[in-house]
């Protein structure tokens, strides 16, 4: 079995970026900087066989290059009880556009449609017992952030390694977009 999403790439300077906003909350288990991505669809578990079919479908795809900035910082869960921080995505038709080929391919291949409200973001901690006066305050005093434009060439298909250190990301395949976006 293999565990496996789609996501987007983010350059070096953005993840650097990123990584400059991680600190200061008690109880927040930062994202290594080689780790921050946006996911376009969470797969899953899958049998080894599954995974040509993916691969092919996910080659089929053709969408245009675009650019993507990311703004704002929010948390996932109840005020009471967040559980993830989280930099937001500009609002993009062309990335809702791909999510939904990806979407659609992934289906075809027999994979349940994904039944959760698409929110493009990129993850930067994720949080226990995290419900302080001093995550509001990071969340307001970063309400502003902005990072980009940057341009997205191609998507990936990444595996996801569960270890004790956290969660290990490895592109397994990578899908350029066309370049006349």
């Amino acid at each position: 079995m293999i565990r496996l999403f789609v996501g987007l790439e983010l350059p070096e300077d953005i993840r650097l970026r990123l990584s400059s906003l991680c600190g200061g909350v008690p109880g927040a288990r930062w994202v290594p900087p080689e780790n921050f991505h946006l996911t376009i669809r969470f797969i899953g578990e899958v049998d080894e066989g599954r995974f040509d079919d993916i691969d092919m479908a996910l080659s089929r795809i053709q969408a245009p290059a675009f650019e993507l900035t990311l703004e704002g910082v929010d948390i996932f869960g109840k005020e009471s009880a967040p559980h993830t921080l989280w930099i937001g995505v500009q609002r993009n038709e062309v990335l809702t556009n791909l999510r939904t080929k990806v979407e659609r391919a992934l289906v075809a291949t027999g994979l349940e449609p994904e039944t959760r409200k698409y929110l493009p973001h990129v993850t930067l901690a994720r949080l226990k017992d995290s419900a302080s006066a001093r995550l509001g305050a990071f969340v307001a005093g970063n309400s502003l952030f902005k990072a980009g434009p940057t341009r997205i060439g191609h998507f990936v298909l990444f595996s996801s390694f569960l270890s004790r250190s956290g969660a290990i990301y490895e592109p397994e395949a990578r899908y350029d977009l066309t370049a006349a976006g």
